[in-house]
């Protein structure tokens, strides 16, 4: 791809979006055929405290390329956001989709005030846990309804100073 994908905040109902989560949950099954599959449905994706961000082609009116959602609230804690469903078309693999959500997430989460977002991923999805890596997540305890599961992956990235521009101000040395 060479034009960068346009990033948005859409229902979980939008054109394009629930072929997405749909074969986000297939992928999940194919590697996990005898676990459960509990990731959020396009009806959770749609409560409070729920963003969906979709990346298109197109400069926003194209074909859906990826989906992600960070879940805010009493779920994960305070000042903390759950970045869930991450999926991206295979097609669309490999040119930068994926970095485009983590990175929109990421920045719309800081200006939100979240200091921290953490995540799940399989511990078959090496790709996804090398791209998680690759943005500064790093493993952490089971947390939430993931505590006790053995395909589970838990990971976090502090968000604190991110994208803020406090420390601009402040002198490199003492005595500038």
């Amino acid at each position: 791809m060479t034009t960068p994908p346009s990033i948005s905040i859409e229902s979980p109902r939008a054109p394009g979006v629930e072929l997405l989560l749909d074969a986000g949950i297939a992928h999940a099954r194919a590697l996990y055929p005898s676990e459960p599959a509990t990731l959020p449905d396009a009806a959770q994706l749609e409560a409070v405290g729920t963003l969906v961000y979709v990346a298109r082609s197109g400069g926003g009116e194209g074909e859906a390329l990826g989906v992600a959602a960070i879940v805010e609230g009493d779920t994960v804690g305070a000042g903390r956001g759950e970045l869930t469903r991450m999926y991206v078309d295979p097609g669309a693999r490999g040119s930068g989709v994926a970095s485009a959500l983590i990175e929109r997430i990421e920045t719309d989460a800081a200006a939100r005030g979240l200091r921290e977002i953490v995540l799940e991923a399989g511990r078959l999805q090496h790709p996804a846990l090398a791209l998680y890596a690759k943005h500064g997540y790093r493993r952490v305890p089971p947390f939430g309804r993931y505590v006790g599961e053995p395909t589970s992956v838990c990971m976090a990235k502090s968000l604190v100073g991110f994208a803020s521009g406090a420390l601009d101000d402040l002198p490199l040395a003492v005595g500038e």
